[in-house]
Parts: structure tokens; C-alpha cells; sequence
């Protein structure tokens, strides 16, 4: 899993069947315990997250299991993050 921020959505008109429903957010992964951004990249938003939010980002297989309906995703956000503490 990882810490992001979301920076911005995607508009598509169209997407795959199993993605109906969902939004798509920009996300901005942060290096954990710095808040300096890592790198940048597209989720599915199963939470409602929105812009300036952080979020709890997983990937990989773990992305596709966490849709109802198995989809072709590399990344879903899981979790609105209220705060983070870092020693």
C-alpha cells in the first residue's frame, strides 16, 4: 500500500464495463514520512475521494480484487486518510 495525494481526476467517456460507476483520480504518491511527491499516477476511486485528499493507494493484483467485479487496474485508492504519524 501506499500514501498518496489526489492532485486531480480523468474524465473518459469511455471505459471498460467494470469500471462503470467508478471515478478515476490523479495520484500523487508521496515518500513515505517526507510528504515529497514520489511519483504520479491513475487510480479507480472506490471511496469518494476527492481533490486534496490523502489516500491509501494499493496495486498490483491487490488493486483488482479490491472492485466489486475484477477489472484491468493497476492501481485503486481503498481508504481516505484522516492522518499519519511517522517517527
Amino acid at each position: 500500500m501506499k500514501v498518496g495525494k489526489v492532485i486531480g481526476n480523468v474524465v473518459s467517456t469511455r471505459k471498460d464495463e467494470a469500471l462503470v460507476g467508478f471515478s478515476l483520480q490523479v495520484i500523487e504518491i508521496q515518500k513515505p514520512g517526507t510528504g515529497e511527491a514520489e511519483s504520479q499516477l491513475v487510480a479507480v476511486d472506490t471511496v469518494g475521494a476527492g481533490v486534496g485528499d490523502l489516500v491509501l493507494v494499493v496495486m498490483g493484483g491487490a488493486a483488482r480484487v479490491a472492485l466489486p467485479h475484477q477489472a484491468p487496474v493497476d492501481a485503486t485508492i481503498v481508504g481516505v486518510i484522516d492522518s499519519v504519524g511517522v517517527q
